[in-house]
């Protein structure tokens, strides 16, 4: 047997390796998420929890776009805004 052949087999075994630890992983993954989705539906206030979590999937939305769409305001800006905040607080 060569080098190259055991170097071959070797990265085959790894690969193989990967394969099945990101199968394993996958299925008890999936299987927990089941778990969880039938106590859900065995709790009464099923149709709160849904609204609850779609008003947190948008608010989690709303905070993603604004941290990634537009840019964040000048520091010094924000600095002068509320100096002026403070100065028209303070009557000067």
């Amino acid at each position: 047997m060569t080098r190259e052949a055991g170097r071959r087999d070797g990265l085959d075994a790894q690969a193989v390796l990967l394969v099945a630890g990101l199968a394993d992983l996958t299925v008890s993954t999936v299987g927990s998420a089941v778990g969880t989705l039938r106590g859900l539906l065995r709790r009464s206030d099923t149709a709160e929890l849904a609204a609850q979590a779609e008003s947190e999937l948008m608010a989690r939305g709303r905070l993603a776009l604004d941290r990634y769409a537009s840019a964040p305001p000048a520091h010094l800006e924000i600095l002068a805004r509320h100096a002026q905040v403070r100065r028209a607080a303070d009557g000067i």
